[in-house]
């Protein structure tokens, strides 16, 4: 399962059973950033029906490999994962993966609502495609 953590949602991507591909599912809306508790069911709800075994969260560096505030509350949010899955949680370095979903959706077509609509459950796709190839290569090598 790949995230897309954010402010105000949560981009949920699974990959299909042999690894290869990654595919958005769903995009979990939050009330307010602070409270995780209905996100955290919802995933634990998703892990179940797809038989998740890892979950790869993206981890928004800065460009100059810092962490930043978003960095590290997507690492408290990994330790939450952790904790209440049971479930490894990989960090993915996912600087400009919304640049590129929201590339792809321009020149898909898509207009601007669309693209608001449908960026995080890309991002997740970006996320967990990267990670998926990653793992291929180092298992081929």
């Amino acid at each position: 399962m790949g995230l897309d953590f954010g402010a105000k949602t949560v981009g949920v991507a699974i990959s299909d059973p042999l690894l290869i591909t990654a595919q958005g599912i769903e995009i979990i809306r939050r009330e307010r950033e602070n409270k995780l508790r209905q996100t955290l069911a919802r995933i634990e709800e998703l892990i179940q029906e797809y038989e998740v075994g890892e979950i790869v969260l993206g981890l928004p560096k800065n460009m100059n490999d810092t962490l930043g505030e978003r960095a590290e509350l997507s690492l408290a949010f990994q330790e939450k994962l952790e904790r209440r899955t049971g479930l490894p949680v990989t960090m993915w370095d996912e600087r400009l993966t919304t640049v590129a979903a929201e590339q792809t959706m321009i020149e898909a077509g898509l207009r601007r609502e669309e693209r608001r609509e449908h960026v995080d459950k890309i991002a997740a796709c970006l996320i967990l495609q990267g990670y998926l190839d990653k793992t291929r290569k180092n298992r081929s090598n």
